[in-house]
């Protein structure tokens, strides 16, 4: 607070700005993230530059992105000499679906500087864009392993949620069908600055390859769950053949869905990760082989 008295600046709340003054937090979250020094960081939401100083002493390489060009001055103080930060003064997207280019092209030249590197978040994420920073990693080509991120306490309540809670949803199904989800400490807005009006939680992604190498369609996957989940209380069966209404018929949906084994009333909602996945790759395949036959 006295920086910003000194510099005479104001936490921007269109930027989501609330900076972890806690230090063992902030302690907490770097151990937490095993660094090694073929680890490269990616941190965004550098505010103050005081956690891309504590990540600089354990990781090999740290990008960390601040959008506010205030920060990113304070930033540039607080990580002064050290020559594994690269701070970069942009927004870390693109757009919801897309990692800024600048971004994606600085932490592919840090992995490639770097023998056997592997990616890890590890942020204090701003509210707004925790999501897509989250999901956008998880679906990227990148080399991650490790996401250590404070987050909102409800969002990651969705993250780990399981089928037949309230907060079971699409984001769940696509992380838990991807990585270990783990919420890892639950905090009140004390230790921020501002006070945010939320509790906020440190979650854990760990990436499951195995996992991940079962869906046979990222994309289809994606979409798949992500309309089956808008009309999450109706009966599956029925969701699918609303869905698919201009390519499959009611009997075709049985005949993909028969050779599963599930009943009629079964709801997506109630479903596990694992199996959401086959019902996508059984679903995905047959309306490939039928358009494929349609062209011809």
């Amino acid at each position: 607070m006295e920086m910003f008295e000194k510099n005479g600046l104001h936490p921007r709340h269109d930027l989501g700005q609330n900076f972890l003054i806690d230090l063992n937090l902030i302690s907490y979250i770097v151990e937490t993230a095993d660094l090694e020094p073929h680890d490269v960081v990616l941190e965004v939401g550098a505010g103050t530059g005081g956690m891309s100083a504590f990540l600089s002493v354990r990781a090999g390489a740290v990008v960390s992105v601040e959008i506010d060009k205030n920060m990113y001055a304070m930033a540039q103080e607080a990580v002064a000499g050290r020559d594994n930060v690269t701070l970069l003064n942009c927004d870390a997207l693109k757009n919801k679906n897309n990692f800024a280019p600048e971004v994606l092209e600085v932490v592919r030249a840090k992995l490639a500087a770097i023998p056997n590197s592997r990616l890890k978040l590890v942020a204090n994420l701003p509210y707004c864009v925790a999501t897509p920073v989250i999901t956008n990693l998880v679906a990227s080509d990148l080399p991650w392993t490790t996401m250590i991120v404070t987050i909102q306490w409800e969002l990651g309540d969705k993250m780990r949620a399981l089928p037949g809670e309230d907060g079971y949803g699409a984001l769940s199904v696509y992380l838990q069908s991807q990585a270990r989800v783990r919420l890892l400490k639950k905090f009140g807005p004390g230790v921020f600055w501002p006070r945010p009006t939320v509790d906020s939680a440190v979650v854990g992604l760990h990436r499951d390859t195995k996992r991940q190498e079962q869906i046979e369609d990222r994309d289809f996957f994606h979409d798949f769950i992500r309309r089956i989940f808008t009309q999450r209380r109706k009966h599956l069966r029925s969701t699918l053949i609303g869905m698919y209404s201009k390519e499959m018929t009611k009997a075709e949906v049985d005949e993909v869905l028969g050779p599963l084994g599930f009943p009629d009333a079964v709801r997506a909602e109630t479903l596990e990760p694992d199996i959401l996945v086959r019902i996508s790759n059984t679903l995905g395949k047959w309306l490939a082989e039928k358009r494929l036959k349609n062209k011809k």
